[in-house]
């Protein structure tokens, strides 16, 4: 399996910007980053973990939930091994553990039983 490090987390006040990293490593024999539809999951206390963004293996394809629509913007490099998402305009109820997931494709990168990978998580607070 994929093993994928996020990093850029933080505290930021509210209208504030932060940009998240997510390297991956140890893609199996006959595979690449390229292989995998990649996405961002979010968990706040007491709350399941969603979907925030997601992006096809080529990067031509993207997916947004509609409480981040227009404010957070996802992108990869696959000559990096890196994966993206640059969060503007910040809000309070953006605060949450940000998670780095590799899925089959972009839908499978959406969904939490269906991706294969997951980071170890980095938090994002957002103060009023």
């Amino acid at each position: 399996q994929v093993q994928l490090v996020e990093s850029g987390g933080g505290l930021v006040q509210a209208g504030g910007s932060l940009r998240l990293s997510c390297v991956a490593s140890g893609v199996a024999s006959g595979r690449t980053f390229s292989s995998y539809g990649m996405g961002w999951f979010r968990q706040s206390p007491r709350k399941e973990r969603e979907s925030v963004a997601a992006i096809s293996r080529s990067g031509s394809s993207t997916f947004y939930a509609d409480s981040v629509k227009g404010r957070f913007t996802i992108s990869r490099d696959n000559a990096k091994n890196t994966l993206y998402l640059q969060m503007n305009s910040l809000k309070p109820e953006d605060t949450a553990v940000y998670y780095c997931a590799a899925g089959p494709s972009i839908a499978g990168a959406t969904i939490a039983a269906t991706v294969r990978s997951w980071g170890q998580g980095t938090q994002v607070t957002v103060s009023s």
